[in-house]
């Protein structure tokens, strides 16, 4: 993701948590900042959900995306990558 006017890590630290913390209580999956940690104007975003169904991890994962987009106007969504795990997956 791209942030908006950020000109400091401790700014865009300012900026990510909220959005962390909003997205974890709104979608009760585990979200996390995953990279670009080091860089002040962009990040990456975990979100990680553990279903009994793909179907319904999918829903999350898409939940969690509308928000990202349609409630933080700061940001900009670059990219968006999925992975999906089963049980056999050994």
């Amino acid at each position: 993701m791209l942030l908006g006017d950020v000109r400091s890590l401790k700014q865009k630290r300012s900026v990510i948590r909220p959005i962390i913390a909003d997205l974890s209580r709104r979608t009760e999956a585990a979200v996390a900042e995953v990279g670009a940690q080091d860089l002040h104007r962009r990040t990456m975003i975990g979100v990680s959900v553990v279903a009994a169904h793909a179907s319904h991890v999918r829903d999350v994962l898409d939940q969690a995306e509308r928000m990202l987009v349609e409630q933080h106007p700061e940001i900009t969504v670059l990219s968006a990558r999925r992975g999906l795990h089963s049980s056999g997956d050994g």
